[in-house]
């Protein structure tokens, strides 16, 4: 097999000229975007070395933040600056992030980790961006608490901007549906306790459309059972069924269906009949059984407006109180104290979050500090 790949290499770059090696290369041995910037921008080893280890410092921070999150700053050159962040996901969020900067041809590398059980290997890599591109999207399928990396190349020297959000992997089910329709959880009794609700209801006017939430085919459409008129959507991409139950009559759908296609319409058939209209709307994950729908169709909060710019850009901050609090959130409240700092401490800039500066301090580690309690010194 390696004989094979070798001579493919070899015809490929006597087909393609010599320009084209560097991508042959790659389409055989798959290497990272950062095994690129070494060989593409000729990093020396020491150099390279220096930086690839910073990133272990981003494995002792502690920072987290609520999303969606936005901060300003600006990366200079050699400066080694490692920016890290733990943030919640549930299973069917999609977490998106995006790096903006003032000079496009600037590299921005961006890597997702995932807590793990493991005492020695607290991070396990789950997504990175591709060479050149300053985003990633990266769905959870678990509850679990993550790790996003962002690290510039070494000679980087530009404004940034970093936008962080989550969304809903799938459209709600019911047109016109807020999270506020849905009134009834994952978990709750049922039947005097004698079972748990193995979804989530939204309540809605009889007759309000029910719609695809994602692209699939059709699995069942009828009546029958506890969920009296109901369609079953096949949703293979995650292989797992989406259950639309106590439909006062069902759209004529059969095969595949985009998302958007209406299925049916908001009623209380089955066992609702003594209940307002609503869906009852479930996963059914192939070989698990049901699974909490809520967070594949909960609509998150979207940043409303564009992040603040610096007017400047300090390279460090001074504190100004005889005792300042570093935190690791950007607020006072559910925040924790990492440590303290007292006046006249020198700590580094790494960016701004409304009124919250981001730096590292003393001992190179990262948290958060109030505006109001440091002044900011220019380069």
């Amino acid at each position: 097999m390696k004989q094979i790949k070798i001579l493919s290499l070899f015809l490929i770059v006597i087909i393609s000229g010599c320009s084209q090696v560097n991508k042959a290369a790659d389409f055989i041995t798959n290497p990272t975007a950062k095994e690129k910037y070494k060989r593409d921008f000729k990093v020396s080893d020491e150099l390279f070395s220096i930086w690839e280890n910073s990133v272990e410092i981003a494995f002792q921070d502690s920072v987290s933040v609520n999303l969606p999150y936005a901060e300003t700053g600006k990366f200079f050159p050699r400066n080694f600056s490692v920016y890290s962040y733990e943030i919640e996901l549930q299973p069917g969020e999609v977490f998106n992030v995006e790096v903006e900067t003032d000079s496009i041809r600037q590299l921005v590398f961006i890597e997702l980790f995932q807590k793990t059980s493991d005492s020695i290997n607290l991070f396990e890599k789950v997504k990175s961006s591709d060479f050149q591109n300053k985003n990633l999207s990266f769905e959870a399928d678990k509850k679990a608490t993550y790790k996003l990396v962002i690290q510039p190349e070494i000679e980087a020297y530009t404004a940034f901007t970093f936008k962080m959000e989550k969304n809903p992997a799938y459209l709600f089910p019911v047109a016109s549906g807020v999270n506020a329709s849905v009134q009834s959880y994952w978990g709750d009794n049922r039947d005097g306790g004698a079972r748990s609700h193995e979804g989530i209801d939204m309540f809605a006017k009889r007759g309000t459309p029910v719609v695809a939430a994602t692209n699939g085919s059709i699995g069942y459409t009828g009546e029958k059972g506890l969920g009296g008129k109901q369609v079953w959507l096949r949703d293979r991409k995650r292989n797992q069924s989406l259950y639309y139950a106590h439909l006062d009559s069902i759209a004529n759908v059969s095969g595949n269906v985009k998302r958007g296609d209406t299925l049916g319409f908001v009623g209380n058939t089955g066992n609702a009949r003594t209940t307002p209209p609503h869906l009852h709307f479930g996963i059914y994950k192939s070989y698990r059984g049901a699974i909490n729908p809520l967070h594949f169709v909960y609509q998150t909060n979207v940043l409303e407006t564009e992040p603040e710019k610096l007017d400047s850009i300090p390279h460090k901050l001074i504190v100004q109180n005889s005792k300042a609090n570093l935190r690791n959130k950007p607020t006072i409240s559910n925040s924790k104290i990492l440590s303290t700092s007292e006046s006249q401490d020198t700590l580094q800039f790494l960016g701004k979050t409304n009124e919250w500066f981001h730096v590292r301090n003393p001992e190179n580690k990262a948290s958060f500090i109030h505006q109001n309690l440091v002044t900011p010194i220019a380069p």
